[in-house]
């Protein structure tokens, strides 16, 4: 179906603008709309190009008057005029009774598409694409309040070992473990919807132990693009025995936007990785979905 193509093609279409900042002094944020395209592939006898003209017209009017009504937007022409959103879609008429609907938000600054979404709706009166539009506005007004997810750089967890005991086979096991952690952190924040994490592979960091570089993780997170930094320890008090920490950082500004430390000694290697989950779960994803 040639709707699937619109959204893809438009999406790479989009020119983006210089650095968009949503935190603009109670500014109403952008948003463009382009007119919806319209195919009828229903292979009727009767020429409607005229009365599906002025439906689909009518539908982009009320649409943008929907969109403007709320103080939070305002309209712009394009993603060049100040866009921090751009609204994207078209209407295919596939039988006397069936139209279908896909629409796409792309989130200009963040570059990513924040609603794809493909509905149906029967027939092809004034009534059906009133219902039609009536729909489609709740669900981009929806789409648009929604925050992108912040870009995080995940580094690589560190061990602090205080019994001086991880020589030969043990540092491997360490070394494992770790990855497990790193891993299984990255996998939860960004499953959580509120977090973009950064691919890192490419930035050398393991000469030094980024716990001890007084948060210059902000600075090479920022050149990897990423809006904040996390670091986190590992501290074996024992064998049988260790600690949890993260920090997170601004990236911009190198300052601490929140800690959180496990404060218990906890089981043995094998556990760091369900500690440190549940540490990040508890101070970065549930806290914050707490009203």
């Amino acid at each position: 179906m040639h709707l699937s193509r619109l959204i893809c093609s438009a999406f790479l279409l989009v020119v983006l603008p210089a650095a968009y900042s949503p935190a603009g002094a109670g500014a109403a944020i952008g948003v463009a709309m382009d007119d919806f395209s319209y195919t009828d592939t229903s292979a009727e006898p009767a020429n409607q190009a005229a009365a599906h003209e002025r439906r689909l017209s009518a539908f982009m009017a009320a649409l943008r008057r929907d969109i403007s009504a709320d103080g939070r937007y305002r309209p712009v022409p394009s993603a060049q005029d100040g866009a921090a959103f751009k609204v994207i879609g078209g209407i295919q008429k596939t039988s006397t009774l069936v139209q279908w609907a896909k629409v796409a938000v792309i989130d200009v600054g963040a570059k990513k598409i924040v609603m794809d979404k493909l509905y149906t709706f029967r027939g092809d009166n004034d009534e059906s694409w009133e219902r039609a539009e009536i729909f489609v506005s709740r669900e981009v007004m929806a789409a648009l309040s929604t925050p992108a997810p912040v870009a995080l750089a995940v580094f690589d967890f560190e061990l602090e070992d205080t019994t001086a005991a991880s020589a030969g086979a043990s540092a491997a096991s360490d070394a494992s473990y770790l990855a497990e952690v790193t891993g299984s952190v990255r996998e939860a924040l960004g499953q959580s919807g509120r977090y973009r994490i950064v691919d890192i592979s490419g930035e050398a960091v393991k000469a030094r132990a980024l716990r001890d570089c007084g948060g210059c993780e902000a600075a090479i997170a920022q050149k990897l693009g990423a809006d904040q930094s996390l670091i986190g320890v590992v501290r074996r008090v024992s064998r049988t025995e260790y600690t949890l920490g993260f920090q997170l950082r601004d990236a911009r500004t190198g300052a601490v936007l929140a800690r959180g430390d496990s404060g218990l000694r906890m089981g043995a290697d094998y556990s760091w990785k369900r500690g440190a989950v549940r540490l990040v779960s508890d101070r970065l994803i549930e806290s914050q979905a707490k009203p």
